[in-house]
């Protein structure tokens, strides 16, 4: 305990550290984690990094994933959701069919049930890579909300995969019509049992005198019961998450209140980083023991090098191929619904750019690191090193030659430039903003005329919001009624919950008017 605690709080720090330095060099932070990472595993002395195989999901997937679906838009995610669908579990099976026919083909020992495995390993791109990524160019709003819905679901559909192959390497058999029930099961069953999890939770907060410390630490065990729950009715922990999640952000302005929203959002963009952190760092530590691995299996490394580069550009290829069908398909049959361009040579980069954004990383770690050591006879798990080395080198190869290339594919490529997404969403956080104005000046009118005469404060916050209705700049009122004044705030949130549902506009707008909402709640709270 005293040697591996100082070890992880030294991790802690470099995740940080690592993080400013790629800001600085404008790179994505997964790359420089696993680099280093990959170095500091050469450091004679240190302590051999080993995670129980059956705790890394349940570890770190249900909060990344909780995390994830309250970031995402749903109201985008049911606008792109053919795209998104089509990327989240058409691509996947795709990828992962095409890594299982080739690794069965070419790799000695490979059963098709073993390619399979390792197809629904490798086969999720990784949200993180690709959003870390993301900060540095500009994208469509568009992109982004397919990017993000995929990257959701397609967690859920690689690792359907994953269990199946698992079962059929450990048994020998791969029953069809079984496998069909379990599947709709799995689906089904997941989504529902986060739903009802989620209601319940929802009331728990609601009906319980929680503040906003409490409120943080059950958003934060929520994640794990679904996921856990879940996974006792064998159904897909990740699905419950994801559908849990998706239903407690619709209702975040229901069951907490302004001060639990501003300090969990801190909470969480904390907790999140360092555990994304350290996976990434984990990627890099395992190598050593992967490699001792294969020298015990006789594997020569070279070939295993060989075998991960090939088995990369499958990923790339079946990507890329994947998302020039998929625009195909949408242009023949849904052209109103295929995103815009302004040009055809931009229209087929565009199919480019996502199947470069095929970075792997946290998923594929924690899927491999799940793989058995033994089978349920006690016989080694068939090539379990090679698979844990090919999905290192996939994930290094596809952090490395995607992350450091993509931001200059988008700049170059011109596929984005003449996207207006900046100066439109500045036009309509421009018009939110006035008509928010006018609501409270109308809101403070029509529901407080009585009160009005002869009371000099609510006389001066009308006339207050008379000249802030012509301003240009925003300025803050001096005395105000405070009760009048939550109660102004809480019709603005539900005036922007009724405007959000436009489609027309950009969630991030709406979200962005909330936060600003929630401070405003709070900094009154404190005068």
């Amino acid at each position: 305990m005293h040697t591996i605690l100082p070890f992880l709080l030294a991790m802690v720090a470099a995740i940080v550290l690592l993080n400013m330095w790629a800001t600085k060099l404008k790179i994505a932070y997964p790359i420089l984690l696993v680099v280093f990472g990959l170095l500091v595993s050469f450091v004679p002395g240190l302590p051999v990094v080993k995670i129980n195989p059956d705790l890394i999901f349940f570890i770190f997937l249900p909060p990344l994933l909780f995390e994830a679906a309250w970031s995402i838009s749903f109201k985008e995610m049911k606008k792109w959701w053919r795209i998104i669908g089509s990327f989240a579990f058409l691509v996947v099976f795709f990828t992962a069919l095409a890594v299982a026919v080739t690794a069965n083909y070419f790799i000695p020992g490979f059963t098709l049930a073993l390619g399979f495995l390792l197809g629904g390993i490798v086969s999720p791109p990784d949200a993180v890579s690709t959003g870390a990524i993301m900060k540095f160019v500009k994208i469509p709003s568009s992109t982004s909300a397919i990017l993000e819905g995929e990257s959701l679901l397609n967690d859920a559909s690689s690792l359907i995969i994953f269990r199946f192959a698992l079962v059929a390497v450990g048994t020998g058999q791969f029953i069809w019509q079984e496998a069909s029930l379990d599947f709709l099961w799995m689906i089904i069953g997941g989504a529902g049992i986060g739903l009802i999890l989620a209601w319940i939770f929802v009331q728990v907060h609601k009906r319980l005198p929680t503040e906003a410390a409490s409120d943080i630490a059950l958003t934060i065990i929520e994640p794990y019961l679904m996921y856990w729950i879940a996974e006792q009715f064998h159904a897909s922990g990740v699905l419950a998450v994801v559908g849990g999640g998706l239903y407690m952000s619709g209702k975040r302005l229901i069951f907490l209140n302004s001060t639990s929203r501003i300090m969990g959002y801190s909470v969480w963009q904390s907790f999140v980083f360092i555990l994304n952190g350290i996976v990434f760092l984990i990627i890099g530590l395992e190598l050593p023991e992967i490699v001792g691995g294969l020298r015990w299996e006789g594997i020569p490394l070279g070939t295993a090098i060989q075998y991960g580069v090939f088995v990369t550009g499958i990923l790339i290829a079946a990507r890329i191929i994947s998302s020039y069908a998929a625009m195909l398909a949408t242009l023949i049959f849904r052209p109103s619904v295929a995103p815009r361009a302004s040009s055809t040579r931009r229209r087929w980069l565009m199919p480019l750019i996502l199947g470069w954004t095929g970075m792997r990383g946290v998923v594929s770690l924690a899927a491999a690191l799940a793989i058995p050591i033994t089978l349920e006879n006690g016989l080694p798990f068939p090539n379990r090193n090679l698979i844990l080395f090919i999905t290192f080198v996939v994930i290094l190869l596809t952090l490395l030659v995607q992350g450091l290339t993509l931001p200059y594919l988008i700049k170059y490529g011109h596929v984005f430039d003449d996207f207006a997404d900046d100066e439109k969403d500045k036009k309509v956080r421009d018009e939110i903003k006035h008509k928010l104005k006018q609501h409270v000046y109308h809101f403070l009118k029509d529901k407080h005329e009585n009160e009005l005469n002869g009371h000099a404060g609510l006389e001066r916050m009308l006339k207050h919001w008379e000249e802030k209705i012509q301003a240009k700049d925003a300025e803050w009122m001096n005395e105000k009624t405070k009760d009048i004044f939550f109660e102004m705030l809480e019709s603005q949130r539900q005036f922007l919950s009724e405007l959000n549902k436009d489609i027309a506009i950009n969630e991030e707008i709406i979200r962005h008017q909330l936060y600003q909402l929630d401070l405003e709640e709070e900094r009154l709270k404190m005068i």
